[in-house]
């Protein structure tokens, strides 16, 4: 059986469509569905079972892993960005990927866990060192700071791999309201207005001109099974398309493809001064290296693929 985690998350559900596709449907998901609209992400994909991460939790605490568990992806996590509560987001993004970790390596089950590109913050340059981790926000902070508990434990007996997820968007991701991709924001906001409303000039850019690396979900989903596939490499990686592209072009990007709306700019809001990544570009060279070489969508193509499958379960 293979457990995921965060399993009716965005990356999750994509995640277990892409197990499905292989045949794989022996899966437990691990999820909060205290937010029941996240249910949609589930009613497509073959898994089962089904825990509530409350639950999971203390089993794994009395009782380890499930008997017959071969691989945990660990995707579930506290992704706000914005939430300052320090307490809760260690607790939900360190303790609880700490306790899991542990119980895996108890049983040398492989353990492929979702970290951020929110560990580089304020950084200018994006490979995979300790001198490019500055985060800005406690989010930042909590991933961080399992990637470097990971780092400590060294060489393990089995497999474990952090994923540096970029931008991710895609479908299944309706249910992250304010935290959903810049491109579910453009599509609602010219459905609704007929305008999608980017940031102005700031810190050197032009309106819109920031850049960052937006990479589509199935992207992520090929990468997670790619090191399912391949349990002799370990370490912490970067999930991006190595390319960095402006808002501009992911706005055009859904103008194009919805037929319809018109480009707005907005003065930049002035709590996100000093808390803003204007620039992001993954360093991809060392995921390379583990051979994983199929190519990651430009946001046109990315775009494409997901408004043309409706933008969203909802």
């Amino acid at each position: 059986m293979i457990v995921v985690t965060g399993g009716a998350g965005f990356i999750g559900c994509n995640l277990l469509r892409a197990l499905n596709a292989r045949g794989e449907n022996e899966i437990l998901v691990v999820d909060d569905l205290t937010k029941g609209t996240k249910f949609v992400n589930l009613v497509d994909c073959e898994i089962a079972d089904y825990e509530d991460k409350r639950d999971f939790r203390e089993t794994l605490r009395r009782h380890g892993l499930p008997p017959g568990t071969r691989a945990v992806l660990h995707q579930g996590a506290c992704s706000t960005t914005t939430e300052w509560d320090g307490r809760y987001m260690m607790d939900e993004n360190y303790a609880t990927s700490r306790e899991l970790l542990h119980a895996c390596l108890d049983r040398s089950v492989p353990f492929i866990y979702a970290s951020s590109a929110a560990v580089y913050g304020g950084s200018t340059s994006f490979s995979e060192t300790p001198d490019n981790e500055r985060p800005l926000n406690v989010y930042g902070f909590s991933k961080l700071q399992f990637d470097r508990y990971v780092r400590r434990l060294g060489a393990t007996s089995s497999q474990v791999v952090g994923l540096r997820y970029f931008n991710v968007y895609g479908r299944g991701e309706d249910h992250k309201g304010s935290q959903a991709s810049v491109i579910w924001h453009f599509r609602n906001q010219i459905e609704e207005d007929g305008e999608a409303r980017l940031f102005a000039g700031d810190e050197g850019y032009g309106d819109g001109e920031q850049r960052r690396d937006f990479v589509y979900v199935g992207d992520t989903a090929a990468v997670v099974l790619h090191f399912l596939d391949h349990p002799e490499h370990s370490g912490i990686f970067n999930v991006g398309t190595g390319r960095a592209q402006t808002f501009n072009d992911v706005a055009r990007a859904v103008i194009d493809n919805m037929g319809k709306g018109e480009i707005r700019y907005v003065d930049f809001p002035e709590h996100l001064r000093g808390r803003y990544q204007s620039f992001t570009q993954a360093d991809i060279s060392g995921l390379r290296r583990t051979g994983y070489t199929a190519p990651f969508m430009r946001v046109e193509e990315g775009v494409a693929e997901y408004i043309g499958h409706g933008g969203d379960h909802a």
